[in-house]
């Protein structure tokens, strides 16, 4: 297996670690149920609704 031959400054990693997150935030949008944000294409954590469907039960806190 290859091995780095330098180390990877903190710069780098940070720029690499920032477009990962822009990209998470960008697929962020209101659940249709509850207005409450969620990412696309995933259970709302909210209300655990998921395409019209119940597939969560959340306890209230």
């Amino acid at each position: 297996m290859a091995s780095p031959k330098n180390k990877k400054s903190k710069m780098r990693k940070r720029q690499r670690v920032g477009q990962l997150e822009k990209a998470i935030l960008a697929s962020v949008q209101a659940c249709p149920e509850c207005g409450g944000m969620k990412q696309a294409h995933h259970v709302c954590p909210n209300c655990g609704m998921y395409k019209g469907r119940k597939v969560l039960s959340v306890t209230a806190k």
